[in-house]
Parts: C-alpha cells; structure tokens; sequence
C-alpha cells in the first residue's frame, strides 16, 4: 500500500495499549512510525512493572498511563482522550504486521469505511499460533457472532483496528478487560456501521508469554457474547427462551392431558403445577423480550440520530 495515497491533512493516531511488553515495545512503535510517518504514535501503559514506558518513549511515542487495570480500561481512556481522523490500534507484542497500517487507514479515511479489522485467521494465524485451543476459541466466538448477527466476519478478536472518529467517540465501552474487541465487533454490526477486513499477516509472540488466559478469558468473552445478544437481541434471546419453556411444559402436559380423557382424573398434580409454571413463564418471557425489542428500536433510532447530529458538528 503506497502511503502517499493517503490523505496528509488527515490527523492519524496509532494506539498501543501495553501491559509489560519491554522485550518489543520499542520495535513496535519505530515500525509503526515509518509504516505512517504521518502518524502520532500513542502508548498507553497499563501499570507494567517493566521498562515498557521508558522504551516507549525513548523510541519516539507519546506515553500516557491508565491506572484501572484491564485492556477495556485502557481503550477506555485512549477513546476519550486522543482526537484523530483515523485511529489505529494494535498491541504492543509485535505479532501484527506495521505494514499493513496504511492500508487499514486507508479503508477509513477514503473508503469511508468505521472499522476496518486487520484480518490474522485468513493468513497466517492457525500457523503461528501455538495454542490450539485459542485457536478453537477464535473459531467458536466468530461462529456464535456470525450466527446471532447474521454476519460472516472472518476475524471476531483480532487487537489490530482502524475506527473512524465517529465509532470511536460514540463508542460505550462497558467491558474491562480482553473482551473489548468482542465487544467492538458486535457493537458494529448492531448499529450497522461499515466494516470491512484486510487480511493481516500474523507472527507468533517471540518472548514473554500471552495476557490472555485460555480458560478465563474465554469464559469472559463467551458470558460478553451472550450478554450483548440478550441486550441487543432481546426479541430474538427471550423469543427462543419462551418457545424451550413452551415445549417443556406441553411435553410434562400432554401424559396428564391423555390419563385425564381416559380416567377423568389427574394423579400428578405436582407435573401439572410445574408444566402451568414453565407455561407462564414462557409467556412472561416472550412478551419481556417484546418490550425489551421496542425500547431496543428506540434506542437504535436515538443513536443514529446521534451520529447525525456528531457528523455535522
């Protein structure tokens, strides 16, 4: 990608939120400044315990600090803070390739495009990545988000980003730690602004081991899936809720509906008071995701409203 195609009026910001990365940080950031010489490179230090500050800024960063530990945290702070045209972010291990930068900025300032997702699963990630199961976490978080939203979005969790600066100033950040790119990916496709992925070259850290956890973390980001799709999805979440409720009391109905006809009695009363429950529940659950659906449309219709109204300001 030739960067002289880029706009150099446009202001770009590269943010590196960094939590003891000293072994590549400096890399990072020159690789980076001559990727967009144009560019301010941006690291946001996470309470390291290391010299990831230091390097930082001795290899030409502007180096500011989050106290609230976690990656949500700090994307947090960095989206509030930083005011850019185009804002790229990538993490500061050195696993993303720097060369890719332009043509994710690109994407964003003249395509016009609100996140464009540096793509690592149609590359070279299932070869690098040493980790098998982070590589069926990666597969079954990007099925369960293509499936809920309809979508076929290849890479769901990678941490290299470029935003347009309305995604980024009316973004609500309301996860803490590593299920921020889960979040962002979802919040995308909910208020249907243009994604778009370039595939990415990836590399496997060389030191230092990975802040995610395999287990934990996927705990987090599969109970962050189900959460936004329960608050974004209500009609649909609470719907298929109501219809197993339904099923389940019309199975423990229907024996004491055929011993009714042929006795004219009802031995299990306790069946029938639990299949009665289910029912009403089930009923109580499609008309909560019903209320739910309409206060969701209106808040749909409040943001786009928003940003109108930010575009033109």
């Amino acid at each position: 990608m030739n960067i002289d195609t880029i706009d150099k009026q446009a202001r770009i910001a590269v943010l590196i939120p960094c939590y003891n990365e000293e072994y590549a940080i400096a890399q990072v950031v020159r690789d980076f400044k001559e990727a967009l010489p144009e560019a301010t490179v941006f690291v946001y230090d996470n309470n390291s315990t290391d010299r990831t500050a230091e390097l930082a800024a001795e290899a030409g960063a502007v180096v500011r600090r989050e106290p609230l530990q976690g990656k949500g945290n700090v994307v947090r702070r960095m989206f509030r803070e930083i005011e850019a045209d185009c804002y790229i972010m990538v993490d500061g291990d050195g696993t993303y390739n720097p060369g890719d930068a332009p043509a994710l900025a690109r994407a964003v300032l003249e395509e016009q495009v609100d996140m464009a997702i540096g793509d690592r699963l149609s590359t070279t990630y299932f070869q690098e990545n040493k980790r098998p199961f982070h590589n069926m976490g990666n597969k079954l978080v990007r099925n369960l988000i293509n499936r809920f939203w309809n979508n076929d979005i290849r890479d769901i969790m990678t941490g290299y980003r470029a935003f347009s600066r309305p995604f980024v100033k009316l973004f609500p950040v309301m996860t803490q730690n590593f299920e921020i790119e889960t979040e962002m990916t979802i919040h995308a496709l909910d208020k249907r602004f243009t994604v778009k992925a370039i595939p990415s070259q990836y590399a496997d850290r060389q030191e230092g081991e990975s802040k995610l956890n395999t287990y934990k973390d996927g705990f987090k980001i599969l109970k962050t899936i189900f959460s936004l799709f329960k608050e974004y999805r209500p009609m649909l979440f609470f719907g298929i809720l109501a219809i197993v409720l339904l099923l389940i009391a019309i199975i423990l109905f229907i024996p004491i509906l055929v011993e009714f006809f042929k006795t004219g009695l009802v031995p299990r009363f306790p069946t029938l008071f639990c299949a009665g429950f289910l029912a009403i529940t089930g009923i109580m659950s499609f008309f909560t995701g019903l209320i739910l659906d309409v206060i969701i449309k209106k808040d749909r219709k409040n943001y786009e409203l928003r940003v109108i109204n930010f575009k033109q300001s």
